[in-house]
Protein backbone atom coordinates (compact mmCIF):
# COMPACT_ATOMS: atom_id res chain seq x y z
CA UNK A 1 0.00 0.00 0.00
CA UNK A 2 1.38 3.37 -0.68
CA UNK A 3 1.13 6.01 2.20
CA UNK A 4 1.87 9.51 2.20
CA UNK A 5 2.98 11.19 5.63
CA UNK A 6 2.70 14.94 5.93
CA UNK A 7 4.95 15.72 8.97
CA UNK A 8 8.67 14.12 9.55
CA UNK A 9 8.96 14.78 12.91
CA UNK A 10 8.93 12.24 15.86
CA UNK A 11 5.22 10.69 15.44
CA UNK A 12 6.29 10.90 11.43
CA UNK A 13 8.67 9.22 11.54
CA UNK A 14 8.34 6.72 13.88
CA UNK A 15 4.91 5.72 11.86
CA UNK A 16 6.99 5.47 8.96
CA UNK A 17 9.53 3.18 10.14
CA UNK A 18 6.90 0.55 11.43
CA UNK A 19 4.93 1.17 8.26
CA UNK A 20 7.51 0.56 6.02
CA UNK A 21 9.06 -3.05 8.26
CA UNK A 22 5.06 -4.07 7.41
CA UNK A 23 5.54 -3.83 3.75
CA UNK A 24 4.08 -0.69 2.82
CA UNK A 25 5.27 2.04 0.20
CA UNK A 26 5.98 5.38 2.58
CA UNK A 27 6.64 8.85 1.74
CA UNK A 28 7.14 11.49 4.64
CA UNK A 29 7.29 15.11 3.72
CA UNK A 30 9.22 17.19 5.95
CA UNK A 31 8.03 20.84 5.89
CA UNK A 32 11.51 22.06 7.13
CA UNK A 33 14.24 22.54 4.16
CA UNK A 34 17.16 21.50 6.35
CA UNK A 35 16.70 19.92 9.68
CA UNK A 36 18.92 20.72 12.44
CA UNK A 37 18.84 19.31 16.10
CA UNK A 38 17.24 21.93 17.26
CA UNK A 39 15.14 21.78 20.71
CA UNK A 40 16.22 21.53 24.22
CA UNK A 41 14.83 18.15 25.77
CA UNK A 42 12.03 15.68 26.10
CA UNK A 43 11.42 12.33 27.93
CA UNK A 44 10.39 9.04 26.00
CA UNK A 45 8.59 7.05 28.42
CA UNK A 46 8.75 3.43 28.80
CA UNK A 47 6.10 2.27 26.63
CA UNK A 48 7.18 4.54 23.80
CA UNK A 49 10.94 2.79 24.34
CA UNK A 50 9.41 -0.50 23.87
CA UNK A 51 8.33 0.50 20.48
CA UNK A 52 11.77 2.12 19.46
CA UNK A 53 13.65 -0.85 20.88
CA UNK A 54 11.41 -2.88 18.50
CA UNK A 55 12.71 -0.34 15.76
CA UNK A 56 16.50 -1.47 16.88
CA UNK A 57 17.14 1.84 18.44
CA UNK A 58 17.98 1.30 21.75
CA UNK A 59 21.99 1.20 21.42
CA UNK A 60 21.57 4.54 19.90
CA UNK A 61 19.90 5.81 22.64
CA UNK A 62 22.44 4.67 25.34
CA UNK A 63 24.81 6.44 23.47
CA UNK A 64 23.08 9.16 22.86
CA UNK A 65 20.65 9.64 26.07
CA UNK A 66 20.46 9.68 30.15
CA UNK A 67 18.54 6.59 31.73
CA UNK A 68 16.40 8.07 33.71
CA UNK A 69 16.62 6.54 36.99
CA UNK A 70 14.04 8.58 39.43
CA UNK A 71 11.45 11.68 39.70
CA UNK A 72 11.61 13.86 42.34
CA UNK A 73 8.49 16.33 43.53
CA UNK A 74 9.68 19.17 45.65
CA UNK A 75 8.12 22.22 46.79
CA UNK A 76 9.55 25.55 45.90
CA UNK A 77 12.11 25.21 49.36
CA UNK A 78 13.80 21.97 47.86
CA UNK A 79 11.94 19.77 50.20
CA UNK A 80 10.78 16.75 49.00
CA UNK A 81 6.86 15.28 48.35
CA UNK A 82 7.19 12.28 46.11
CA UNK A 83 10.19 10.51 45.23
CA UNK A 84 9.88 7.47 42.49
CA UNK A 85 11.92 5.60 41.05
CA UNK A 86 11.60 5.30 36.99
CA UNK A 87 12.25 3.15 34.23
CA UNK A 88 14.41 -0.14 34.89
CA UNK A 89 14.86 1.00 38.01
CA UNK A 90 10.70 0.92 38.53
CA UNK A 91 11.02 -2.92 37.82
CA UNK A 92 9.83 -1.39 33.85
CA UNK A 93 11.54 -3.93 30.86
CA UNK A 94 12.52 -1.06 29.18
CA UNK A 95 13.88 2.32 30.36
CA UNK A 96 13.03 5.53 30.36
CA UNK A 97 14.81 7.91 28.53
CA UNK A 98 16.11 11.99 28.92
CA UNK A 99 17.47 13.10 25.75
CA UNK A 100 17.60 16.04 23.43
CA UNK A 101 14.79 16.38 21.07
CA UNK A 102 16.51 17.71 18.62
CA UNK A 103 19.21 14.38 18.50
CA UNK A 104 16.42 12.13 18.95
CA UNK A 105 14.58 13.57 16.03
CA UNK A 106 18.40 13.59 14.46
CA UNK A 107 18.58 9.63 15.28
CA UNK A 108 14.57 8.93 13.83
CA UNK A 109 15.47 10.83 10.47
CA UNK A 110 18.99 8.85 9.71
CA UNK A 111 17.29 5.66 10.14
CA UNK A 112 14.64 6.78 7.96
CA UNK A 113 16.92 8.02 4.98
CA UNK A 114 18.85 4.33 6.18
CA UNK A 115 15.76 1.94 5.41
CA UNK A 116 13.13 3.50 3.05
CA UNK A 117 15.93 5.15 1.32
CA UNK A 118 16.61 9.00 0.97
CA UNK A 119 14.26 9.43 -1.73
CA UNK A 120 11.46 8.92 0.88
CA UNK A 121 12.25 11.85 2.68
CA UNK A 122 11.20 14.44 0.89
CA UNK A 123 11.99 18.36 2.72
CA UNK A 124 11.06 21.31 2.26
CA UNK A 125 7.05 20.39 1.61
CA UNK A 126 4.62 21.89 3.84
CA UNK A 127 0.97 20.14 3.67
CA UNK A 128 -2.21 22.33 2.24
CA UNK A 129 -4.94 20.71 1.79
CA UNK A 130 -5.85 17.11 1.19
CA UNK A 131 -8.39 14.94 -0.57
CA UNK A 132 -10.01 11.78 0.00
CA UNK A 133 -12.04 11.96 3.09
CA UNK A 134 -15.18 11.01 1.79
CA UNK A 135 -15.84 7.39 3.10
CA UNK A 136 -16.67 5.90 -0.38
CA UNK A 137 -12.87 7.42 -1.48
CA UNK A 138 -10.77 4.52 -2.72
CA UNK A 139 -7.12 6.69 -2.23
CA UNK A 140 -5.87 10.41 -1.28
CA UNK A 141 -4.36 13.02 -2.24
CA UNK A 142 -2.04 15.72 -0.30
CA UNK A 143 -1.33 18.88 -1.83
CA UNK A 144 2.06 20.21 -0.67
CA UNK A 145 4.11 23.91 -1.05
CA UNK A 146 7.14 22.90 -2.31
CA UNK A 147 9.75 25.49 -0.29
CA UNK A 148 12.18 24.78 -2.78
CA UNK A 149 10.82 25.70 -5.94
CA UNK A 150 7.86 27.69 -4.56
CA UNK A 151 5.12 25.46 -6.30
CA UNK A 152 2.81 23.37 -5.56
CA UNK A 153 2.72 19.50 -5.51
CA UNK A 154 0.05 16.62 -5.24
CA UNK A 155 1.04 13.70 -3.95
CA UNK A 156 -1.79 10.73 -4.29
CA UNK A 157 -1.58 7.37 -2.18
CA UNK A 158 -3.77 4.74 -0.66
CA UNK A 159 -3.73 6.26 2.74
CA UNK A 160 -2.76 9.96 3.48
CA UNK A 161 -1.78 10.73 7.60
CA UNK A 162 -1.34 14.35 8.81
CA UNK A 163 1.01 14.32 11.32
CA UNK A 164 2.15 17.95 11.01
CA UNK A 165 1.92 19.51 14.37
CA UNK A 166 0.14 21.54 16.50
CA UNK A 167 -0.83 24.06 13.78
CA UNK A 168 -1.91 21.32 11.41
CA UNK A 169 -3.06 22.13 8.28
CA UNK A 170 -4.55 18.84 7.61
CA UNK A 171 -6.73 18.98 11.15
CA UNK A 172 -7.59 22.53 10.09
CA UNK A 173 -9.19 21.25 7.39
CA UNK A 174 -10.88 18.16 8.86
CA UNK A 175 -11.84 20.10 11.62
CA UNK A 176 -12.53 23.80 10.41
CA UNK A 177 -13.86 25.14 13.55
CA UNK A 178 -11.65 24.41 16.06
CA UNK A 179 -9.48 28.16 16.13
CA UNK A 180 -6.31 28.78 17.96
CA UNK A 181 -4.69 26.64 20.17
CA UNK A 182 -6.53 25.98 24.02
CA UNK A 183 -4.39 28.69 26.28
CA UNK A 184 -3.45 27.47 29.57
CA UNK A 185 -2.79 30.77 30.85
CA UNK A 186 0.81 29.37 31.62
CA UNK A 187 4.15 30.18 29.95
CA UNK A 188 7.24 28.31 29.62
CA UNK A 189 10.97 29.35 29.07
CA UNK A 190 13.31 26.19 28.48
CA UNK A 191 16.83 26.19 28.00
CA UNK A 192 19.91 23.84 28.36
CA UNK A 193 22.87 24.34 30.66
CA UNK A 194 26.30 22.76 30.71
CA UNK A 195 27.39 21.48 34.22
CA UNK A 196 27.95 19.38 36.86
CA UNK A 197 26.05 16.73 37.74
CA UNK A 198 23.58 16.60 40.50
CA UNK A 199 22.49 13.72 42.52
CA UNK A 200 23.20 10.77 40.76
CA UNK A 201 22.86 12.30 37.30
CA UNK A 202 20.34 10.74 36.02
CA UNK A 203 17.36 12.34 38.04
CA UNK A 204 14.43 14.15 36.84
CA UNK A 205 12.37 16.53 39.37
CA UNK A 206 9.80 19.12 39.42
CA UNK A 207 9.62 21.79 41.89
CA UNK A 208 7.09 24.54 43.04
CA UNK A 209 3.58 24.69 42.53
CA UNK A 210 0.73 26.17 40.16
CA UNK A 211 2.13 29.41 41.16
CA UNK A 212 6.03 29.40 39.96
CA UNK A 213 7.06 25.72 38.79
CA UNK A 214 10.58 24.51 37.54
CA UNK A 215 11.57 20.98 35.74
CA UNK A 216 15.16 19.81 35.46
CA UNK A 217 16.62 16.77 34.03
CA UNK A 218 19.87 15.76 32.54
CA UNK A 219 19.69 15.31 28.90
CA UNK A 220 23.05 13.74 27.92
CA UNK A 221 25.36 11.48 29.32
CA UNK A 222 28.42 13.10 31.00
CA UNK A 223 31.70 14.53 29.00
CA UNK A 224 35.23 13.79 29.75
CA UNK A 225 35.58 17.22 31.67
CA UNK A 226 32.65 15.52 33.61
CA UNK A 227 29.87 17.77 32.71
CA UNK A 228 26.55 17.37 30.77
CA UNK A 229 23.82 19.01 29.45
CA UNK A 230 20.79 19.62 31.76
CA UNK A 231 17.51 20.53 30.84
CA UNK A 232 15.26 23.23 32.28
CA UNK A 233 11.88 24.47 31.75
CA UNK A 234 10.74 27.46 34.20
CA UNK A 235 6.67 27.70 33.79
CA UNK A 236 5.19 31.13 35.56
CA UNK A 237 1.15 32.28 35.35
CA UNK A 238 0.64 34.45 32.11
CA UNK A 239 -2.15 35.42 30.08
CA UNK A 240 -1.66 35.49 26.33
CA UNK A 241 -3.14 36.56 22.86
CA UNK A 242 -3.62 33.22 20.92
CA UNK A 243 -3.60 35.29 17.94
CA UNK A 244 -0.67 37.37 18.16
CA UNK A 245 1.56 35.21 20.59
CA UNK A 246 5.29 34.60 19.72
CA UNK A 247 6.12 30.80 19.31
CA UNK A 248 9.72 29.96 20.64
CA UNK A 249 10.95 33.38 20.92
CA UNK A 250 14.31 33.86 21.95
CA UNK A 251 14.58 35.84 25.45
CA UNK A 252 17.22 37.14 27.83
CA UNK A 253 18.37 34.33 30.12
CA UNK A 254 18.91 36.57 33.13
CA UNK A 255 15.33 37.91 33.49
CA UNK A 256 14.65 33.93 33.18
CA UNK A 257 16.53 33.10 36.13
CA UNK A 258 15.63 35.91 38.59
CA UNK A 259 12.64 34.47 39.66
CA UNK A 260 14.61 31.76 41.00
CA UNK A 261 17.25 33.62 42.08
CA UNK A 262 16.31 32.02 45.85
CA UNK A 263 15.68 28.70 45.03
CA UNK A 264 18.98 27.22 46.17
CA UNK A 265 18.40 23.46 47.26
CA UNK A 266 22.07 22.65 48.37
CA UNK A 267 23.07 20.32 46.14
CA UNK A 268 21.39 22.93 43.00
CA UNK A 269 21.11 26.07 42.87
CA UNK A 270 18.20 26.22 40.11
CA UNK A 271 18.47 30.16 39.51
CA UNK A 272 22.63 29.71 38.69
CA UNK A 273 21.69 26.82 36.52
CA UNK A 274 19.28 28.51 34.41
CA UNK A 275 21.30 31.60 34.49
CA UNK A 276 24.51 29.54 33.01
CA UNK A 277 22.64 28.89 29.86
CA UNK A 278 23.57 30.48 26.33
CA UNK A 279 20.00 30.91 25.31
CA UNK A 280 16.79 30.64 26.34
CA UNK A 281 13.24 30.32 24.87
CA UNK A 282 9.67 31.47 25.59
CA UNK A 283 6.21 30.28 24.30
CA UNK A 284 3.08 29.19 25.90
CA UNK A 285 1.84 26.25 27.50
CA UNK A 286 -1.56 25.29 25.39
CA UNK A 287 -2.77 21.82 23.78
CA UNK A 288 -5.86 21.10 21.70
CA UNK A 289 -9.41 20.35 22.76
CA UNK A 290 -9.90 17.09 21.78
CA UNK A 291 -11.73 16.44 19.03
CA UNK A 292 -14.65 13.27 18.14
CA UNK A 293 -13.09 12.52 14.81
CA UNK A 294 -9.31 11.67 13.56
CA UNK A 295 -10.36 9.48 10.05
CA UNK A 296 -12.11 10.50 7.12
CA UNK A 297 -12.02 8.38 4.11
CA UNK A 298 -8.76 7.32 3.63
CA UNK A 299 -7.39 10.45 5.98
CA UNK A 300 -6.41 10.43 9.72
CA UNK A 301 -4.26 12.68 12.01
CA UNK A 302 -1.52 11.34 14.25
CA UNK A 303 0.67 13.10 17.14
CA UNK A 304 0.42 16.37 17.75
CA UNK A 305 -2.06 17.20 14.94
CA UNK A 306 -4.75 14.56 16.42
CA UNK A 307 -3.94 15.08 20.15
CA UNK A 308 -1.83 17.87 20.86
CA UNK A 309 -1.27 18.15 24.53
CA UNK A 310 0.50 20.06 27.35
CA UNK A 311 3.75 18.54 28.71
CA UNK A 312 2.51 17.62 32.11
CA UNK A 313 3.52 13.73 32.51
CA UNK A 314 6.02 14.06 29.96
CA UNK A 315 3.65 12.22 27.31
CA UNK A 316 3.44 14.08 23.96
CA UNK A 317 5.88 12.49 22.27
CA UNK A 318 5.33 9.02 23.67
CA UNK A 319 1.45 9.04 22.41
CA UNK A 320 3.05 9.98 19.22
CA UNK A 321 5.11 6.81 19.27
CA UNK A 322 2.25 4.50 20.32
CA UNK A 323 -0.29 6.24 17.60
CA UNK A 324 2.84 4.55 14.56
CA UNK A 325 2.46 1.49 16.17
CA UNK A 326 -1.20 1.31 16.66
CA UNK A 327 -1.71 3.14 12.77
CA UNK A 328 0.30 0.01 11.42
CA UNK A 329 -1.42 -2.44 13.24
CA UNK A 330 -4.56 -1.34 12.37
CA UNK A 331 -4.09 -1.54 8.81
CA UNK A 332 -2.35 -5.18 8.76
CA UNK A 333 -5.30 -6.57 10.20
CA UNK A 334 -8.28 -4.71 8.11
CA UNK A 335 -8.04 -4.84 4.32
CA UNK A 336 -9.91 -2.36 3.64
CA UNK A 337 -7.99 1.23 4.48
CA UNK A 338 -10.50 2.96 5.81
CA UNK A 339 -12.19 0.47 8.35
CA UNK A 340 -8.13 -0.01 9.33
CA UNK A 341 -8.00 4.18 10.03
CA UNK A 342 -11.24 3.40 11.95
CA UNK A 343 -9.70 0.96 13.76
CA UNK A 344 -6.54 3.34 14.81
CA UNK A 345 -8.83 5.91 15.72
CA UNK A 346 -11.12 3.45 17.95
CA UNK A 347 -7.76 2.59 19.63
CA UNK A 348 -6.18 5.46 20.40
CA UNK A 349 -8.66 8.70 20.11
CA UNK A 350 -10.33 7.84 23.50
CA UNK A 351 -7.37 7.56 25.64
CA UNK A 352 -5.20 10.17 24.36
CA UNK A 353 -8.46 12.34 25.24
CA UNK A 354 -8.80 12.00 28.34
CA UNK A 355 -4.83 12.34 28.39
CA UNK A 356 -5.13 15.45 27.20
CA UNK A 357 -8.09 16.72 29.60
CA UNK A 358 -6.22 15.27 32.91
CA UNK A 359 -3.06 17.34 31.55
CA UNK A 360 -4.93 20.23 31.69
CA UNK A 361 -5.48 19.62 35.81
CA UNK A 362 -1.71 19.62 35.60
CA UNK A 363 -1.12 15.65 35.76
CA UNK A 364 0.78 14.09 38.40
CA UNK A 365 2.39 17.48 38.86
CA UNK A 366 -0.94 18.61 40.71
CA UNK A 367 0.39 17.16 43.80
CA UNK A 368 3.10 20.06 44.12
CA UNK A 369 0.14 22.20 44.98
CA UNK A 370 -1.81 19.85 47.28
CA UNK A 371 1.12 20.53 49.47
CA UNK A 372 1.52 24.29 48.80
CA UNK A 373 -2.27 24.17 49.94
CA UNK A 374 -2.43 22.16 53.08
CA UNK A 375 1.57 22.35 54.57
CA UNK A 376 1.16 24.86 57.42
CA UNK A 377 4.87 25.47 57.18
CA UNK A 378 6.05 22.53 60.05
CA UNK A 379 7.29 20.35 56.94
CA UNK A 380 11.52 20.46 56.68
CA UNK A 381 13.41 18.16 54.66
CA UNK A 382 10.31 15.73 53.56
CA UNK A 383 6.50 16.97 53.66
CA UNK A 384 4.19 14.95 55.55
CA UNK A 385 1.03 17.25 55.19
CA UNK A 386 0.19 14.84 52.38
CA UNK A 387 -0.15 11.00 53.11
CA UNK A 388 1.96 9.39 51.03
CA UNK A 389 -0.44 6.61 50.00
CA UNK A 390 -2.21 9.51 48.66
CA UNK A 391 0.79 10.80 46.72
CA UNK A 392 1.45 6.87 45.51
CA UNK A 393 -2.42 6.39 44.32
CA UNK A 394 -1.75 9.71 42.06
CA UNK A 395 1.16 8.63 40.67
CA UNK A 396 -0.07 5.21 39.82
CA UNK A 397 -3.38 6.28 38.35
CA UNK A 398 -1.39 8.88 36.15
CA UNK A 399 0.88 6.06 35.23
CA UNK A 400 -2.15 3.67 34.12
CA UNK A 401 -3.99 6.82 32.35
CA UNK A 402 -0.90 7.45 29.91
CA UNK A 403 -0.19 3.58 29.96
CA UNK A 404 2.36 2.96 31.33
CA UNK A 405 1.81 1.27 34.68
CA UNK A 406 4.05 -1.37 35.52
CA UNK A 407 1.28 -4.41 34.85
CA UNK A 408 0.79 -3.13 31.86
CA UNK A 409 4.75 -2.98 30.87
CA UNK A 410 5.54 -6.23 32.19
CA UNK A 411 2.73 -8.12 30.40
CA UNK A 412 3.72 -6.53 27.18
CA UNK A 413 6.94 -7.51 27.50
CA UNK A 414 6.38 -10.94 27.98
Amino acid sequence: MKISIAGGGIGGCVAALLLAEAGHEVDVYESVVAPAELGVGINTLPHAVRVLDRLGLLDELDRMAVRTSELRFLSRDGALIWLEPRGLEAGNPWPQFSIRRGRLHRILLDTVIDRLGPDRLHTGHRALSVTGTDDDATGAAITFLDRNSERELVVESDVAIGCDGIHSAIRAQLHPDQGYPHPSGLVLWRGATLANPYLDGRTMFMAGDDSQKVVVYPITPAGPDGTQLINWVAELPMDVDMATVSWNREVDVVSVAEPYRSWDFGWLHVGELIGGASKAYEFPMVDRTPVDRWSFGRVTLLGDAAHAMRPNGSNGSSQAVLDGEAITSALAANADPSEALRAYEAERLEPTARLTLANRQAGPERVMQWVADRCDGSCAEQHTCVPGSDLEREANAYKELAGFDLARLQALSS
